[in-house]
């Protein structure tokens, strides 16, 4: 079904796999006549040549990117815009999309969210930017119908930004990133690694790019086989595959923890541009003849089967089949993962779900950047005509990704067909796939086409005895699930005739209610601020010395964003970094809030040149035996803040807000193993937080110990190496005071993110 290559690769036409071995020269010179040089043939990759032609810098091992186009949502866009205004922004130099797909449906009362969505409106008016409207699009769709284009390079502040199937290389990130566009400035990166997915064959009826996005992500996700690379489709198999098929497979490649995607491109994207009405934007898209792979997977698309990936992980994956057959034995075994995740919060139960030896669903969804797509809801329209999902609890919504979809499948009757059965059709929204809509009931068990099912992503409150869970299927299969009322069926059992739809794209919608300003900016336009939007709080820069304070201890063996900051309704406030700081870890640590909240008054007192010792007599001792060390220290040169370890933090969502809000509370740094994902550490660097790693199995301190970290400034400046910390303070048991030394280190840095370290955090750097 998927195969991982131990090796690199050669791909030789476009169509023959070489692994890279002592035998492989001489192979491809037998098929091509010519000798094959590996750093050449690294350079014939489609990846390669878009990033060259992005790449602003003269060395190709140090990319210095500019993007073609930026797109936010508005969930990110108001942080973004504050950050780039308090930075001097006065016009948006690349096309800026501003869509509000996120927190459209999540206000808990008042005027927060339609006072955001008029922010951006009038920065869109202000800067020259494109503003969608609630319920328009939801920000991938509309970016591939309106953005991408061949050989283009896109970046958004959304982990799945994804149009590698349409020839765009794209990428999400926090929303720093996108502020250093704003400031004409580039995304400075090492030239990534280049990782071939190799198709091979064609998807048996029934099987839908769900099923492969998983069965891939299953493969890869745990060893981290493509971490930080570009996945780059290549292979026969892709022209078996239709445009929305190939999206529904690469919208999901951010779950592998990948960089970003691309595809080689054919007639079937040329035909996409086509019905989008920009067939201008179509570029054919194709490696050189003989093309090196830092590594390959292959795919069998004939073996590909119904998938499902269980709670709480996309790679936690199994086939339907699989899952039916050996039914109590997985949902233990999910079971037992979830006491992991959810730290035993909450009593939790799969095992509950079987009924007469099926397991019983009582939710499903389809929805969304990777479910909305026009495809699988015709597909699910045809599983389900005639039927009925039935009137006990088992529920369907349908969530088409922008309104030209819609539009069409009512026009096609498919919209019709679905709304009979008692399934609703609702408008372009995000919320399913991070937990402000469709939320299930206490311990319900919700199976959904959306891209995560991560703990919390489905509106659990674990701190007030919440919790329910998702697992994630294709269209296909969540509708023949709930064409048997809601037993778990994949879609391989529906003997039916699928329909070949049309699409039919009418761009009259966007004219009628998008506002675009073409790119020209109107200074005298008055940004709108609601009273929820906020300024960023002042930041200082990196003092000489840092002494940190633990507050939270998280061992599990990856932590989300999620877990960082919970999502949700918690969307309400992502315009005021104080009042959404006051989330931070809620869900997985209660205490965090309140224990970094007292360090910061140490810190807010040294600041104001009182002692920040009188009111914390453990910092006393911590105090006292940091002068052991460096004599000279003192409140005029040592920082005070909060830090947490985690083993591997950062998976998931590009939400800036994962790190700013432990910046708002004094957090002065991160420690790790590793971290899960470029964009979480990159957030972390831009809000001026150290990324520290140890290594693991290496930890001389706990929760609420004191690490005193002296010359962290010089060592920052000279790049060094090794990074010599200490935990100091009194002991546990009242015995001699501690000083254990340990060593951290910092990773790669680039010269400019030091800088914004030594400056304290982005907005500084850039402030005149």
């Amino acid at each position: 079904m998927v195969q991982l290559l131990e090796t690199g690769a050669y791909l030789v036409n476009g169509t023959e796999l070489i692994a890279d071995s002592a035998e492989a020269a001489a192979a491809i010179k037998a098929k091509t006549g010519r000798e094959v040089d590996k750093a050449e043939a690294s350079k014939a990759t489609i990846a390669y040549g878009i990033l060259k032609e992005h790449n602003t810098s003269d060395n190709m091992d140090k990319l210095k990117i500019k993007f073609d186009k930026l797109t936010s949502h508005d969930i990110t866009f108001v942080g973004i815009i504050q950050t780039a205004r308090a930075s001097g922004l006065t016009k948006f130099p690349v096309p800026y999309v501003l869509t509000n797909c996120h927190n459209s449906l999540c206000a808990v009362g008042g005027t927060i969210n339609e006072d955001d969505h008029m922010f951006g409106l009038t920065c869109a008016k202000r800067y020259g930017g494109v503003y969608v409207p609630p319920h328009q699009a939801v920000i991938h769709q509309y970016a591939r119908e309106m953005l991408a284009g061949g050989g283009r390079m896109i970046l958004g502040s959304d982990s799945h930004t994804r149009y590698g199937a349409l020839g765009t290389m794209a990428m999400g990130e926090g929303g720093p990133e996108l502020v250093k566009q704003l400031l004409n400035q580039t995304y400075d990166i090492n030239m990534p690694g280049v990782v071939a997915v190799y198709l091979e064959g064609e998807p048996v009826k029934g099987v839908g790019p769900q099923d492969v996005a998983l069965a891939i992500i299953g493969a890869v996700f745990k060893n981290g086989y493509v971490k930080n690379k570009v996945m780059e489709f290549v292979g026969p198999g892709v022209s078996a595959l239709s445009a929305d098929f190939r999206i529904g497979i690469d919208v999901m490649t951010t779950e592998t923890t990948c960089l970003s995607s691309i595809w080689r491109t054919d007639d079937t994207i040329k035909e996409f541009y086509e019905t989008h009405g920009r067939s201008e934007d179509f570029e054919a898209l194709n490696p050189g003849e003989v093309a090196y792979y830092d590594g390959c997977i292959k795919v069998d698309l004939g073996k590909i089967k119904p998938m499902i990936a269980m709670p709480f992980h996309p790679s936690n994956t199994y086939t339907i089949e699989e899952l039916n057959a050996n039914l109590m034995d997985i949902l233990d075994d999910c079971e037992k993962k979830a006491l992991v995740s959810l730290d035993g919060a909450v009593d939790f139960t799969l095992k509950d779900k079987v009924r007469n030896g099926k397991l019983y669903v009582e939710q499903g969804i389809i929805a969304g950047c990777a479910g909305g797509g026009f495809e699988n809801i015709c597909a699910a329209a045809d599983i389900l005509d005639n039927a009925s999902i039935g009137p006990d609890e088992f529920t369907l919504s349908v969530y088409p990704a922008s309104m030209p979809i819609y539009m069409e499948l009512v026009k096609n009757g498919c919209a019709a067909k679905l709304m009979q059965t008692g399934a609703v059709l609702k408008t372009a929204f995000c919320g399913p796939c991070f937990g402000a809509g469709d939320t299930p009931a206490n311990n319900a068990l919700s199976i959904r086409h959306s891209t995560r099912n991560f703990p919390n992503r489905e509106g659990s409150k674990l701190q007030s005895g919440q919790i329910a869970s998702v697992a994630l299927m294709d269209a296909r299969s969540i509708a023949a699930t709930a064409a048997n009322k809601g037993y778990l069926t994949p879609a391989t059992e529906y003997d039916g005739d699928f329909t070949k739809y049309k699409y039919f794209f009418d761009k009259k919608i966007y004219e009628n209610r998008v506002f675009d300003s073409k790119g020209v900016a109107d200074e005298s336009v008055e940004i709108k601020f609601g009273p929820n939007i906020k300024d960023w709080p002042a930041m200082v820069a990196l003092t000489e010395n840092l002494m940190l304070k633990v507050v939270s201890e998280i061992h599990d063996p990856v932590t989300t964003t999620d877990e960082l900051i919970p999502s949700g309704e918690t969307s309400s406030y992502r315009s005021n970094p104080l009042g959404l700081a006051e989330f931070t870890l809620s869900r997985k640590d209660p205490n965090y809030v309140r224990l970094a909240k007292e360090i910061q008054v140490a810190e807010k007192a040294r600041e104001e040149n009182v002692c920040p010792v009188q009111k914390f007599p453990e910092l006393d001792a911590a105090w006292r035996v940091m002068k052991t060390i460096t004599p000279d220290a003192d409140r005029s040169n040592t920082g005070i803040g909060s830090t947490i370890f985690a083993v591997k933090p950062g998976d998931g969502s590009a939400r800036e807000q994962a790190a700013s809000c432990q910046k708002v509370l004094g957090g002065w740094a991160n420690i790790a193993n590793e971290y899960a994902t470029k964009r979480y550490r990159s957030n972390l660097i831009n809000w001026g937080m150290l990324p520290f790693i140890i290594k693991e199995g290496e930890l001389p301190f706990k929760n609420l110990d004191y690490i005193y970290i002296p010359g962290i400034r010089k060592a920052v400046e000279e790049k060094a190496d090794v990074i010599k910390a200490y935990v100091v303070g009194g002991a546990p048991d009242g015995g001699e005071d501690r000083k254990i030394v340990f060593e951290m280190t910092l990773g790669e840095l680039t010269d400019e993110e030091r800088q914004i370290i030594l400056k304290g955090c982005l907005i500084n750097y850039n402030r005149v």
